[in-house]
């Protein structure tokens, strides 16, 4: 989403009592992950990483802005786009998912779902989204979305007509800012905006059941570029079993793995 749009953590939880409720066995007290980078790879600074996906053990980027929002392919190994489209100039290109064959791209405040071919990025379908859109993902069956507040969306892929909302809490109140997504081995990973944080949400029940600090590798990326922005972008190539992460207009793509 923009960078000059965020919503205040006491203003998403609105009327909710802000002090976390105590943990029980069905509302556990989320799990600090670590994380250790295993590979550093080039990744394009003019690039505002909306959504980062692997599909078929390829890389698929798409990026936000107006006049500067695309669909790509990219090379992991040079970080140059080997395949692009770029959106209509009144476009703010948001979150990625692809679902047998075809890529949906979600608008931010344009109320548009973009569909594609996944050969050769031609457009075959156009949605209406009630909600922004912000991060998108799969589970194999279903879309899921985010609009930068506390709630998950999941649409069904032939009409984008919308199946349920969840609410996602930590520790019993309710989490605000969730941005790009990625379904993981039976959970929804999710970057919270303008904050260092990857969450690891239980689709059962939403509640965030561990959360990764990016902390350090955030402030190495400003020593890099401080024209960096905020870490945007979480990738899990199936093929390998390997997950990705990057950021808007960072310099650098990461191959992380988190702690057991």
């Amino acid at each position: 989403m923009n960078k000059l749009f965020f919503l205040l953590p006491f203003l998403a939880l609105g009327c909710k009592n802000n002090d976390p409720d105590t943990p029980t066995p069905d509302n556990p007290a989320t799990k600090i992950v670590s994380f250790s980078i295993i590979k550093t790879y080039p990744h394009d600074t003019s690039f505002y990483t909306q959504g980062l996906l692997f599909y078929n053990g390829e890389l698929y980027e798409g990026t936000g802005l107006e006049n500067r929002s695309r669909l790509m392919k990219v090379d992991l190994t040079t970080g140059k786009a080997l395949q692009k489209i770029d959106l209509d100039k009144t476009l703010f290109g948001e979150g990625v998912a692809i679902l047998r064959d075809t890529v949906y791209q979600l608008t931010w405040q344009n109320k548009k779902v973009l569909v594609y071919t996944l050969k050769d990025f031609k457009k075959i379908k156009e949605y209406t989204n009630e909600h922004d859109g912000w991060g998108l993902t799969t589970d194999g069956n279903q879309l899921i979305a985010s609009d930068g507040t506390s709630t998950l969306y999941y649409y069904d892929p032939s009409t984008f007509k919308l199946l349920k909302a969840q609410d996602v809490t930590e520790n019993g109140s309710l989490s605000y800012n969730l941005n790009e997504l990625e379904y993981i081995d039976g959970f929804i990973y999710a970057n919270q905006y303008q904050a260092p944080y990857i969450f690891k949400i239980d689709p059962a029940n939403g509640n965030i059941v561990a959360k990764a600090d990016l902390t350090s590798v955030w402030e190495r990326i400003k020593n890099i570029d401080p024209d960096a922005d905020v870490p945007n972008g979480i990738a899990y190539d199936a093929k390998t079993g390997k997950i990705y992460i990057t950021g808007k207009l960072w310099p650098e793509l990461y191959e992380i793995q988190f702690s057991k």
